[in-house]
């Protein structure tokens, strides 16, 4: 089997600093995985493209002028798919289209949207998608076809992290925040003003609408904080900032898709205990498999309690991060991950 392999980013430079060592394949989703999975890979030439209805007739152009044979149209995303998903599903683009959807499907409050949408979404012949809560959730809409979705277990690269401890041997301490995609900087920051304990945050200046600069620069912080803004640090050089920390803390605002579902992944992968909001659309839960901590949206008290027992109990902290491990190795991993993706594109083609 063959599949044309769609990135939203430059996938071939990505997997010449994975070849490196410096980059974790799991943010491939699979592209280093399919080949001992028996599928072979056409990759898309990838070229930078900031004008949304400009990238997706470029992607389109370049896609259905390809001359080498496949069998499957995979992307990560939709984004930059959107004019190939309507034509295929108008029945001029031939091959089955696969993508990740990273959200649920639900129902636009415009009846127009809603009728374009529908006609959209048969473009679209198998989903991937991160969790259970999310699949159902999309159940609910008339777009969403359950037999053309399924869960995958997207999770990190075993091999990369742990040839990063290896060649990494930290003393672990203090807490972490690496993470930056919808943030609860002010509740996070409260919380440990209020404990006195040491936190690193590792952000950006700005994301999806979150001026993180003026968010934390507007709240007084004490100085067991301190702030790093990592527009330029590499993948491995946060790796080695996470690998140095005893402890993940993700603290996110609502949403309805798994926000901050990466650093969980990585955390369990480096064996590290988890504090994390208490998102109902993550796929695990860290507090029931015992591998971390859930706090409910905004609550800073709760936070503070979380941040207090991790603390004052090490030996259940680190058994915390074990579990976590055996988690990751057992379920979360981007092998397993593949494999259930290569098994399920193999179906369509039988069908």
């Amino acid at each position: 089997m063959r599949i044309y392999y769609y990135h939203t980013q430059d996938a071939e430079h990505i997997i010449s600093e994975w070849e490196r060592g410096r980059y974790p394949s799991h943010l491939l989703y699979g592209a280093t995985c399919f080949e001992a999975n028996g599928i072979e890979i056409v990759m898309h030439k990838h070229r930078q493209e900031h004008n949304r209805l400009r990238r997706m007739v470029r992607v389109a152009w370049q896609v259905m002028r390809c001359r080498e044979r496949y069998d499957v149209l995979y992307g990560s995303s939709h984004r930059g798919l959107e004019l190939l998903i309507m034509l295929r599903a108008l029945g001029i683009y031939r091959h089955p289209i696969c993508i990740w959807h990273h959200q649920p499907i639900t129902k636009s409050r415009h009846r127009l949207r809603e009728w374009v949408s529908r006609l959209y979404y048969r473009g679209i012949d198998h989903m991937f998608m991160f969790s259970e809560t999310i699949a159902k959730m999309s159940e609910h809409s008339a777009k969403c076809r359950p037999e053309r979705v399924s869960v995958a277990h997207w999770g990190a690269d075993i091999d990369y992290y742990d040839r990063f401890m290896r060649e990494h041997r930290e003393l672990r301490s203090g807490f972490i925040s690496s993470g930056m995609e919808r943030r609860d900087m002010p509740t996070l920051i409260e919380a440990f003003n209020n404990t006195a304990l040491p936190l690193r945050i590792f952000s950006i200046t700005n994301y999806l609408g979150n001026d993180y600069e003026k968010i934390i620069s507007s709240i007084p912080r004490r100085e067991n904080i301190t702030v790093t803004f990592n527009n330029r640090l590499m993948i491995n050089e946060l790796t080695a900032e996470v690998n140095r920390s005893a402890c993940v803390v993700i603290c996110c605002q609502p949403t309805n898709y798994t926000v901050g579902l990466t650093t969980v992944v990585e955390a369990l992968a480096l064996g590290l205990p988890i504090i994390c909001s208490r998102n109902p659309q993550m796929p695990m839960n860290i507090e029931a498999e015992g591998c971390g901590l859930l706090v409910d949206y905004g609550d800073t008290e709760g936070w503070e309690r979380a941040i207090r027992f991790i603390a004052e109990h090490p030996g259940e902290a680190k058994r915390m991060g074990e579990r976590g491990r055996e988690l990751a190795e057992k379920t979360y991993n981007i092998d397993r991950c593949t494999r259930e993706m290569a098994e399920a594109m193999k179906a369509m083609i039988r069908k």
